[in-house]
């Protein structure tokens, strides 16, 4: 069913090659916008960068997101909207068209690295699926012609739902009423060096399994061996859902013959607030859970157990609450971030470093940005100890923190000690984009930060300077996964029913 929707989650630069492990293992987010009070483009970017997200998918091609997101470094996936795909599939000036104005126009400035042509069409409107191929051939034409294809990947995001028999892995298959449009993409993907995108909802399959797939097993919880799902032609062990509907997807294309094509998530999350009659589940410890838990394990490069230790490059649903989306009460609740980048709920990601660090009950501290200009530091350094009115003196000579004696250093200390004076608050730890959240201590010797163990050193309420914010944005859509496959809740409840003894 297609719905308004974020980011940033959400991409990719070649993501074959980010799979190769060229970018390695990686969050992304979607950032959408069906919201009574969108934030402005810059305070999007704003958030994005003090969490240090690096990777974001947008639900269209909006101009002044776009524009705000130059120069950034942030890696984007721009989408064809399903209502422009008709106008895309039936013309390839069109496609060039588009391509001219809503990828050409702003790249390199915004680091433009692929093109989702549409969202969960074969599922969400199947009526379109025959203009699916050829928009996607005519928009890679239109890169060729632009010599931009070598930095940018045309694939569409896929519901899992057209995944049929998914468990055991090994049995998965696609749906073959789809292979007139299937197999020609995956030849498609498969030629151009694309990802097949794929929508992967945990927490649907568990809400519509009816108990037969655990929570636990649905939230990357540990599992004891004897519980732990085994495919029983591979033998191979399954500890959570994820794992198992990424290498459906792979055993899927391996039934076409198609075993180069990587797997990229491009929408997976958990939503924090549901309605507490007929969606108990969807709790901030749950989703706190379950993002947690995928961060690190995407992140740790984990991979699969058909393909370990091979990245899956994942992009969080959603970056911010969208208050004003239809439907049951839980779809308004996927963010990370309120509307105003409060944290939704506290991700408990300790140790983790400055990846989505909104973690305020296990610490965050506000750090220099790993190659951050030095002439940038300095001058956010003289403004943190002059306006910023931060009590620097530990940072003289023969102070606690005086050592080591680095720009670096020095400015991680005044950002800190400014950010937790701000009660830590949204747009706090940014410093002109040379400062950066993290959940690392970088408390050292004697020198102890302001945070868990520290005191604030703020002696004032002055704001940190930040770019001028801008009015913006516009709708953003995504398609949810669709009810389970009576195959699937079939095969889960035998293998769950039969394992382990």
């Amino acid at each position: 069913m297609e719905k308004p929707c974020v980011v940033s989650l959400v991409f990719l630069l070649a993501a074959a090659a980010a799979v190769r492990g060229e970018d390695g293992a990686y969050i992304g987010v979607n950032i959408g916008t069906a919201m009574s009070s969108v934030p402005a483009p810059t305070q999007i970017t704003t958030l994005l960068r003090s969490q240090n997200i690096r990777h974001v998918r947008l639900y269209d091609a909006d101009p002044a997101m776009l524009a705000a997101l130059a120069n950034t470094g942030i890696r984007v996936i721009v989408s064809v909207p399903n209502e422009q795909l008709l106008a895309i599939g039936n013309s390839n000036a069109t496609a060039a068209n588009w391509v001219a104005h809503n990828v050409a126009a702003h790249f390199p400035s915004v680091n433009i690295t692929a093109i989702a042509v549409g969202s969960e069409v074969l599922s969400a409107q199947p009526n379109a699926a025959p203009l699916l191929m050829p928009a996607m051939r005519y928009l890679q034409n239109a890169l060729v012609a632009a010599a931009l294809d070598r930095y940018i990947k045309v694939s569409t995001p896929h519901s899992s739902s057209i995944i049929l028999d998914s468990f055991p892995p090994s049995q998965a298959f696609f749906n073959r009423s789809l292979d007139s449009v299937l197999v020609p993409m995956l030849k498609f993907l498969q030629s151009t060096g694309s990802p097949l995108m794929l929508n992967v909802y945990p927490y649907y399959d568990y809400m519509r399994s009816n108990g037969v797939i655990p929570l636990d097993y649905a939230l990357f919880r540990p599992l004891p061996p004897n519980k732990e799902a085994v495919d029983a032609n591979t033998l191979l062990h399954y500890t959570n859902v994820f794992d198992a509907v990424v290498d459906a997807a792979y055993f899927a294309m391996q039934y076409l013959n198609v075993t180069n094509v990587p797997v990229v998530v491009t929408e997976t999350g958990w939503p924090h607030k549901g309605d507490p009659s007929s969606e108990p589940d969807a709790t901030s410890d749950n989703a706190d859970t379950y993002n947690s838990n995928l961060i690190r394990h995407v992140m740790n490069s984990t991979g699969t157990p058909k393909h370990p230790g091979m990245a899956v490059p994942t992009f969080i649903y959603e970056l911010y609450d969208e208050d004003t989306r239809p439907g049951s009460t839980s779809e308004k609740y996927w963010g990370l971030f309120d509307m105003n980048g409060v944290p939704a709920y506290t991700l408990h990601l300790t140790g983790s470093g400055v990846l989505l660090a909104n973690d305020t009950t296990n610490q965050t501290y506000c750090v220099a940005r790993e190659g951050a200009d030095a002439k940038m530091l300095q001058a956010a350094l003289d403004w943190a100890c002059g306006p910023g009115k931060v009590d620097c003196s530990p940072l003289m000579q023969g102070q606690p923190c005086y050592d080591p004696d680095t720009v670096e250093a020095h400015a991680t200390y005044a950002f800190n000690a400014y950010y937790h004076g701000m009660g830590m608050g949204a747009g706090t730890c940014y410093f002109s984009g040379v400062a950066v959240v993290t959940t690392t201590d970088p408390s050292h010797g004697s020198c102890v930060y302001a945070g868990k163990n520290g005191t604030s050193l703020l002696n004032g309420t002055s704001l940190a300077p930040s770019s001028n914010s801008t009015e913006g944005g516009s709708a953003a859509h995504r398609a949810i996964g669709d009810v389970s496959s009576l195959v699937r809740i079939v095969s889960a409840a035998l293998l769950f029913s039969v394992l382990v003894l």
